[in-house]
């Protein structure tokens, strides 16, 4: 989560540096008005091919850590059937046995969903950061060709209203799932 915040944090400064550079540039306020666009980042890794197949990914292995917690959570619930149906025929020994094996096996359990959201967040940003990566560059392209003083980031960059037609998420989804399917050729 801090990730998030550090990354939105990034882009409202870009933002802001950017807004600041308008100015600096020459001729940019003689022009009128800046040509600037913004993007959707959210829908574009909803929506492009590569941000469906990380999502995908994710919930494969989402799936999989889920399987072997629910194996585990089993094991636990079983233990502990046993200990309130078996408990009171249990030696004082034997009981305190069982009961400190299923605290461990509880704490384990804990400890083990606790490494595997962990290691979810790990993969989600790992995944999220290559199709950042990716699409910054199909970004940069798009605005040299259709000549943009600057594209925004619409959540991160503060943007309360933007005009449809200054949304070029659409054609980076667009020019970004063309560019990774001839990456795949």
């Amino acid at each position: 989560m801090t990730k998030r915040i550090a990354l939105v944090s990034t882009l409202l400064l870009l933002v802001i540096v950017a807004w600041g550079l308008l100015y600096l540039v020459p001729g940019a306020r003689a022009q009128g008005a800046a040509r600037v666009a913004y993007i959707d980042v959210q829908r574009i890794l909803a929506r492009s091919s590569a941000g469906v197949a990380a999502r995908e990914e994710l919930e494969k292995d989402k799936a999989k850590m889920q399987k072997d917690i629910d194996v585990k959570k089993a094991d636990v619930e079983k233990l502990r059937d046993e200990l309130e149906k078996k408990g009171a025929l249990l030696s004082a020994g034997a009981r305190s046995e069982k009961q400190e094996t299923l605290e461990r096996k509880i704490r384990d359990l804990r400890r083990l969903v606790d490494d595997y959201r962990i290691e979810l967040e790990r993969k989600e940003q790992g995944l999220l950061q290559k199709v950042l990566v990716d699409i910054s560059g199909v970004v940069e392209r798009v605005g040299k060709q259709r000549g943009f003083l600057m594209i925004v980031e619409k959540r991160g960059g503060g943007i309360l209203y933007g005009a449809p037609e200054a949304d070029l998420t659409d054609e980076i989804i667009k020019a970004y799932d063309q560019e990774a399917g001839k990456g795949k050729r």
